[in-house]
């Protein structure tokens, strides 16, 4: 069998770009059992709802939904139990006290295969307002619209030039 090459994508959670400010990320492995591995590799997976808690100098991945697998026997695992993350020690240290601060949390981004290795690319990210919200919404609005314009100015003139 051929080794994997590149980056194969999972899951995603848009809706922590939308919540919160990402202030850092981090990329890290994940401790998975073979069923979780082989539902992984299928694409099914929602990180909506996970977070990250440092216990014990540990860091776990809590509440990311994982189906069981449909070939899996008495050997399947439960689709949130939690998940030990692999990080240095330093990073643990620097997020662990940087989460204990007033209104920041860690959550998860990105789930993916990097080189046939599960990992799950975390952020140190403080909640946003209402308010940062629709300001966000208002901006990507704005840019959307802009370029829209552009490309329409660029159309007219490549028309003229014929």
């Amino acid at each position: 069998m051929a080794k994997e090459k590149g980056r194969k994508l999972i899951a995603q959670n848009k809706k922590a770009r939308h919540d919160y400010h990402i202030l850092d990320t981090y990329e890290c492995g994940l401790v998975l059992t073979g069923t979780e591995v082989k539902s992984l590799r299928q694409g099914r997976a929602s990180l909506v709802d996970g977070f990250v808690q440092i216990d014990g100098h540990e860091a776990w991945l809590h509440n990311v939904h994982v189906p069981e697998y449909s070939q899996g026997t008495w050997t399947n695992h439960s689709a949130r139990r939690k998940r030990k993350l692999l990080l240095h020690r330093v990073e643990i240290d620097k997020l662990e006290s940087k989460s204990q601060e007033t209104g920041h949390t860690i959550v998860p981004l990105v789930l993916y295969f990097k080189d046939g290795r599960a990992k799950v690319e975390i952020a140190l990210a403080r909640g946003k307002k209402e308010y940062d919200k629709r300001q966000t919404l208002r901006e990507k609005q704005d840019r959307r619209e802009a370029e829209r314009a552009m490309s329409a100015v660029r159309r007219r003139q490549r028309g003229r030039s014929e």
